[in-house]
């Protein structure tokens, strides 16, 4: 709602909006950049105008299609690429781009892991969720991390069996075969 406070939702609104743009992330609301917004043509899905999500690891946002024209964008941060240690065993920090499906979610905090909040899983243990900390860069350790504020939201928006495209600007797989044929997302989802 318009309130007229500068809150943490504001500035993460900001942050989409200077991400999608390619604009610098200034976390300051300037009269040069109420004038972009009101310049700005609206964000466009990269695969179209059916409900499904999109991560552009590139720009660093998520975008929440609901195939009736409207689409939301949240600011994210995915996999820093670099290697860690968890439970004895190096990894690297990847986001995995592709087409999923969300197959599993957990309402609330995650028992396992408890800074993830409202997890919806997509790969393995990658999953979407809430995290205290989103900065404007790859910071994750594989992870889609969104905002705290909007993590229930999404989830609720983001039912089992969601399209979730993952992708860079060298990587792109489309989900218009599984919207056209659902025995096919099916089947995914199954796997």
């Amino acid at each position: 709602p318009v309130d007229g406070v500068f809150d943490p939702a504001t500035r993460f609104a900001l942050a989409a909006f200077q991400k999608w743009e390619g604009r610098a992330i200034t976390d300051r609301l300037t009269i040069k950049e109420i004038e972009s917004m009101r310049s700005a043509v609206k964000p466009t899905p990269r695969d179209g105008d059916y409900e499904h999500v999109e991560v552009d690891v590139d720009r660093q946002v998520l975008l929440i299609v609901d195939g009736k024209g409207g689409v939301r964008v949240l600011p994210v941060s995915t996999g820093t690429d670099k290697p860690f240690f968890y439970d004895g065993q190096e990894s690297i920090a990847y986001t995995p781009r592709g087409r999923f499906v969300v197959y599993d979610k957990i309402l609330g905090r995650d028992t396992v892991f408890p800074g993830v909040y409202y997890p919806n899983y997509i790969s393995g243990g990658i999953a979407i969720h809430g995290y205290d900390n989103v900065p404007n860069q790859p910071a994750s350790h594989g992870c889609i991390r969104i905002p705290m504020f909007a993590a229930r939201e999404v989830s609720a928006l983001t039912p089992l069996g969601t399209i979730v495209l993952v992708y860079d600007k060298v990587s792109f797989v489309s989900a218009k075969a599984w919207v056209e044929n659902p025995k096919l997302k099916q089947a995914a989802l199954m796997n």
